[in-house]
This record gives structure tokens, C-alpha cells and sequence, in this order.
């Protein structure tokens, strides 16, 4: 993974950080739901959702994880007791709900957290997966995610992410420069869209995207775009049909280093570089007026994308 680097737009800088100080942006409301995600790509859960419970440990329901992972579960009852067990080809885990401890290909582990029940669902900690199932696991304090397996990031490079032409995009295109590979300098052949839902992803061969967010600024008050990325200061656009393209430029003095290689950059949803359009200096435009929800897309830019760009269909709208 590349190490976080910083990219700035030539000649936008000064005016994007107008009047800027000390940054710090904040989510608002309660902590984000635990997600789960095996080899990169986010579990879906149709009931029971994992959960940090009152001491921190990370719980997970433990039959689908164990399913995904092509374990077998069994459920059992002695008079009062519940019991499960999970069965793989290299291991075999013995579980009783109440307990702190379970049996791991034969030998006696203990949590310190319940294996409990909860809406039907039995909850292990998360360490369980990992010495009872043979998994990798890391939990990700940022993005209270729960990573198991490899981390080998789906790409936009990916054939499952199909090309739009330009031509079939060209109500987003009014600012044609937008679609300018920096590389080349050439045209993009067209763009690749993706959702929320594919996060994380890398970008070509390039950045990886892990979430994109909307934050509270504490110091200028308004929304900030917080986006969790493995480089540095890359700018985005607020496409809008039919507009001349929102450019904002990262608040530098707001980056957050995650220390784990990745950062939060923090873009304004209302910025004065909206006075320049097209090229064009327009001085009584109310750039004051803009609203987020008003942009179907978030063009994402980097300088190592030389065929397409990338475009995330707005999560905010």
C-alpha cells in the first residue's frame, strides 16, 4: 500500500483554505454499527448485526461467519444448557452459551466475554474467530470494522466495474477538464461508477478509498465530506446534472493521520472555489447557496488514473 502522499491542485490552494485554522471535524450521533468484512468485501446481515458490548469486546454472530467461511454449525440442549459446535476441515470449536471459555480443537480457551444469545443468534467474541476458525482478524477501531481473511482490495480496475462512455455521461461533463487524466493529459475514456456499498476499493492501481462520510466542522460550523484514504489530499467534485462541477480541495490543516497508513481528508460542502467555473472568474455568483444533496455524483481524482475516472454515486442525497 502506498504510504500517504500529498496531491494539491496548482493555483487552488490558497483560495480553498481561505480563512482555515486549526481543524478538528467530528461525526455527529451514536457510534457507527460494527461491520463485518471477509477478504475486503462487507458481510451483509440479515437480522442480528454484530455489536461492541459494555466491556468492548467485539461480538459477532458466529453462524454466519463460521458459514461464510465453509464451517459447519450444530446446535445442541442438555436439560438447561445450550450448546454449539463448529466444525471446518482443520478445526473444531465446542461452545456453551453463558460462558467465557470454549473448547478449540480440543483445548480450553477463555475470553473473559459470554458467548451469549441474543434475538436468536449466538454472539462470540471476536478473538474466538480467529483461534477457533484459523482466520486472520483485526479489529479497525476507525471504522469499527471487524477485518477477516486477506486484505487484498477489489479494484475499479476490475471487470465486474463496467466503463460508462463519456458520450452516456455527458450531462456530468459540462467541466470537460474534469475527465482529464493528469497523466496524459488526454481525455478519460469514460468513467467507472460505484456505490458506497463497494467501499473499500483501490482505485485503479492506485489509492484506496475505505468510506466516505459526512462530519460536522466544530471551528467554521457547516458539513465536511470525510473521506478515509490511503493517500493524502487528492482532490473530488460534486457533479451536478448539467452544472459546471463543485471542485473541492482537501482542508489540509484538518487531515487526520489514522497511524495504520491511512487518513481522513476533509473536503467543504460549501467552498468559494465555486466562483470558478469553467476557467472563468464569476464574481456575483452565491456560492453560499450550494447544497450537498443537490450532486448525484462525487468525482474521485487521482494522478495515477490514466484511463477512467471514478465517480461515487452520492450516499448523501
Amino acid at each position: 500500500m502506498k504510504k500517504l502522499m500529498l496531491a494539491v491542485l496548482a493555483g487552488a490552494l490558497s483560495v480553498s483554505l481561505m480563512g482555515s485554522g486549526a481543524e478538528s471535524a467530528s461525526a455527529a450521533g451514536k457510534p457507527k454499527q460494527v461491520e463485518v468484512l471477509l477478504n475486503t468485501i462487507k458481510m451483509k446481515f440479515p437480522d442480528a448485526k454484530p455489536f461492541q458490548d459494555a466491556q468492548g469486546s467485539v461480538m459477532v454472530p458466529i453462524r454466519f461467519v463460521s458459514e461464510a467461511l465453509g464451517a459447519k454449525v450444530t446446535y445442541s440442549k442438555e436439560g438447561k444448557v445450550s450448546k454449539v459446535g463448529v466444525f471446518s476441515k482443520d478445526h473444531k470449536v465446542d461452545m456453551t452459551i453463558g460462558q467465557t471459555s470454549a473448547l478449540v480443537d480440543g483445548q480450553k480457551k477463555d475470553y473473559g466475554t459470554q458467548i451469549i444469545l441474543k434475538q436468536n443468534r449466538t454472539f462470540v467474541p471476536l478473538r474466538l474467530v480467529s483461534e477457533g476458525l484459523g482466520e486472520k482478524v483485526e479489529w479497525d477501531k476507525i471504522g469499527r470494522w471487524v477485518w477477516i481473511g486477506n486484505k487484498n482490495f477489489r479494484s475499479t480496475d476490475d471487470k465486474q466495474f463496467k466503463l460508462t462512455k463519456l458520450s452516456d455521461f455527458k450531462a456530468y461533463t459540462k467541466s470537460i477538464e474534469f475527465f482529464r487524466s493528469l497523466e496524459k493529459k488526454d481525455i478519460y475514456s469514460g468513467v467507472k461508477i460505484i456505490k458506497e456499498s463497494d467501499l473499500p476499493i483501490q482505485l485503479g492501481s492506485s489509492q484506496v478509498v475505505y468510506s466516505i462520510n459526512l462530519v460536522k466542522d466544530p471551528v467554521r460550523g457547516g458539513n465536511l465530506v470525510q473521506i478515509r484514504s490511503s493517500h493524502r489530499g487528492n482532490p473530488i467534485a460534486f457533479l451536478t446534472k448539467n452544472g459546471f462541477g463543485n471542485w473541492r480541495q482537501v482542508l489540509d490543516a484538518a487531515f487526520t493521520n489514522n497511524g495504520d497508513e491511512t487518513g481522513m481528508n476533509n473536503y467543504p460542502e460549501v467552498s468559494s472555489l465555486d466562483l470558478f467555473q469553467n476557467g472563468k472568474f464569476v464574481e456575483n455568483y452565491d456560492y453560499t447557496k450550494f447544497k450537498l444533496s443537490s450532486a448525484d455524483y462525487i468525482l474521485l481524482t487521482d494522478g495515477d488514473l490514466v484511463d477512467y475516472a471514478v465517480a461515487i454515486i452520492n450516499p448523501f442525497k
